[in-house]
């Protein structure tokens, strides 16, 4: 029973990988952990734990007002709905979301207690998403990707990312160029042999092809790389204000996952332009709304962007707590300018 509902929960009742926490990443709750694991994987332990032996843990009463024995019947509804949740939650965010969702019939302090013990985010600061698809507004669908799992490093800031596609993929898997699989098997076959030098260059041959050879899973996977522009909007660029927060929160929502990004356009630098959707959730609904990037209505005219953009106005969230925010591409085209 306890390899089953370690697999049910997923890793966050592994031992947690050793990970630098970005800046401005900080601690949350009892537990000590960062901003991008607080409170998932103690929750995922509490209910892993508590199917074995019933038990709630001892300091949750400090923050509830409810009984023990209301206790234990809260974390019988959790432990099924964390079970048959596919992906199980692994942000700060759809965790407190399964929380309010599988509690909604009980008292709102307990809830909000709840949340509170293990450092997640309450109902008020939580985003309202759209159900289902992105508004696409128009035709120019040109193809769809599935990515392998998203480094973090990889994103450049709140509007770009490169991501890698196995090439066992079935659109990639006939696009390989021939000195890619050849480079391919050779490397593998002077890494088998010790010659790391060799390999070396021949896995230098194949990045400059477009080409990487990812290591997943104890697995090597030959994977073609693709630099994604975020179809829509605008975010800060690094250097002005809000542009770390904007890359931030992109890494969170998207760092470690699998994406599937509908590519519509090539930009002018050679970037494929993209709705990028993780897990369910539409990145660029989510950027909008947390009023971390701008509806760029020079190249995208979907209604639903400029409300989005509007409610975080209103909201003065984000890059909208500052009275007049500069445009990004007002900012671009001062730099150019002045160089």
């Amino acid at each position: 029973m306890g390899n089953a509902l370690r697999i049910a929960y997923g890793v966050c009742c592994s031992k947690p990988p050793t990970t630098t926490t970005t800046a401005g990443d900080q601690e949350l709750g009892h537990h000590g952990v960062s901003t991008s694991t607080v409170g998932v994987s103690a929750l995922a332990q509490h209910l892993y734990h508590f199917e074995i032996t019933s038990q709630v843990p001892g300091g949750l009463t400090k923050h509830v007002t409810s009984s023990k024995r209301a206790q234990i019947n809260w974390y019988k509804k959790l432990a099924k709905a964390w079970r048959e949740s596919k992906p199980p939650p692994k942000t700060p965010e759809e965790a407190s979301r399964l929380v309010i969702h599988t509690l909604h019939k009980h008292q709102t302090p307990d809830i909000e207690g709840l949340l509170s013990f293990y450092g997640l985010p309450l109902p008020h600061s939580l985003v309202e998403l759209t159900a289902g698809d992105a508004p696409l507004l128009a035709d120019g669908l040109n193809y769809e990707l599935h990515t392998l799992p998203v480094d973090a490093r990889a994103v450049a800031d709140g509007d770009t990312v490169t991501v890698y596609v196995s090439t066992s993929d079935s659109r990639e898997s006939s696009r390989v160029p021939q000195s890619v699989q050849v480079a391919a098997v050779e490397r593998n076959e002077a890494r088998a042999q010790r010659n790391y030098t060799k390999a070396d260059a021949l896995h230098k041959q194949i990045t400059d092809a477009g080409y990487r050879v990812l290591h997943i899973h104890d697995e090597d996977i030959l994977a073609r790389k693709y630099r994604i522009r975020l179809r829509g909007i605008d975010a800060p660029e690094s250097l002005m204000p809000y542009g770390k927060e904007a890359k931030e929160e992109l890494v969170k929502i998207i760092g470690g996952k699998c994406l599937k990004i509908l590519i519509f356009d090539e930009d002018q630098y050679g970037r494929s332009v993209g709705d990028i959707y993780c897990n369910g959730i539409f990145v660029q609904e989510l950027m909008l709304k947390k009023g971390l990037a701008w509806h760029y209505t020079a190249y995208d005219k979907r209604p639903e962007f400029k409300k989005w953009e509007k409610d975080a106005r209103a909201k003065r969230l984000g890059l909208w707590a500052s009275s007049n925010p500069e445009m990004p591409w007002e900012w671009r085209k001062n730099r150019r300018e002045n160089r």
